[in-house]
């Protein structure tokens, strides 16, 4: 038996997220906790799921505050390390009208890319059923030699490897190491969360099913998930392909965390089911449930400390 059900390694890091204007006519804006792979471990929190996280804050007030976060939404956090250099990185969010986001990093360096092999703590990865992982933690080589090492031991303690390549362009000194970084956690992943921008600029086809084929010929992952924003998301297993539509909501501020949110629900499915082949219906159950979920952290601001309960999502996709 497996202490956690998933070690997720990666960025924590603030969001300063828009929240109106001032008197004065200036943006107002709020620091939200933030960082993919917790936003994945604090949605597997609120489904019952024991979680544990891996990475590097800075010694600061913004450190404090994560760690405290991440505490309060029961994510295991011996394995978070403190920089005493370097600063917690920062993300200034612009949502457009849409919905959706341009980023702005404070992070040359951030503390995340400060983790090392000898900041891992093995037991937290040795015992997860699901090791999770991203390729911002592969953009500078310490920490991408950490992430290196973290996957190694996954591997062989039998943990199925989930993997988000969740691409942010301006972290990366170029898109062809982006790139190199991104096959890379292909070739050691059991599933593969992509979203639709991503999968057309990885394998230059227009047509989502091609290009899906063309990661499967060449990586053979079993399971992959294709997000589609407000066309919903599919699903792909053998010779199987699911999809289901997107509950799109009225009241949408933004979608920060909702590939993070769909991404959890995915994998909680996996743990309630057990790592198998699973039906085309099954198949649809798990992104009715990913889809709900992710269209009600849409309408909230921030994500990891207001992520919905399972009876919310429910109540949303039995509608």
């Amino acid at each position: 038996m497996k202490t956690y059900d998933v070690t997720a390694l990666g960025e924590l890091l603030i969001d300063f997220t828009e929240n109106g204007m001032s008197e004065q006519g200036n943006p107002l804006l709020e620091a939200n906790p933030g960082g993919a792979p917790c936003n994945v471990l604090a949605m597997l929190n609120r489904l019952g799921k024991k979680t544990a996280f891996i990475g590097k804050i800075g010694n600061d007030m913004f450190g404090d505050r994560l760690e405290a976060v991440l505490s309060g939404t029961g994510i295991d956090t011996r394995g978070l390390k403190r920089d005493e250099k370097v600063h917690t990185t920062l993300a200034f969010v612009h949502t457009k009208e849409d919905g959706d986001r341009d980023f702005s990093f404070y992070r040359n360096p951030g503390a995340d890319m400060m983790l090392t092999e000898e900041d891992l703590d093995e037991e937290l990865i040795k015992n997860c059923r699901i090791f999770h992982f991203g390729t911002l933690s592969m953009t500078h080589e310490g920490c991408r030699r950490a992430t290196e090492r973290a996957i190694s031991i996954a591997e062989e303690s039998g943990a199925i490897l989930s993997f988000d390549p969740n691409l942010r362009e301006p972290l990366w000194e170029s898109l062809d190491e982006a790139k190199s970084r991104i096959l890379f956690g292909m070739q050691h992943c059991q599933i593969l969360k992509i979203s639709d921008n991503e999968i057309q600029w990885l394998t230059g086809e227009a047509d989502f099913d091609r290009g899906i084929g063309i990661l499967k010929e060449r990586f053979r992952i079993p399971l992959i998930l294709l997000s589609l924003g407000k066309e919903g998301s599919r699903a792909y297993m053998k010779d199987l392909k699911a999809e289901y539509p997107a509950f799109v909501q009225a009241d949408t501020i933004e979608t920060t965390g909702a590939g993070d949110t769909f991404c959890a629900c995915v994998l909680n499915f996996v743990l309630e089911h057990g790592w198998r082949d699973y039906t085309e219906q099954e198949l649809k159950e798990m992104l009715c449930f990913a889809n709900a979920a992710a269209s009600l952290i849409t309408t909230r601001k921030g994500a990891l400390r207001v992520m919905p309960d399972k009876d919310e999502v429910e109540a949303l996709a039995r509608r």
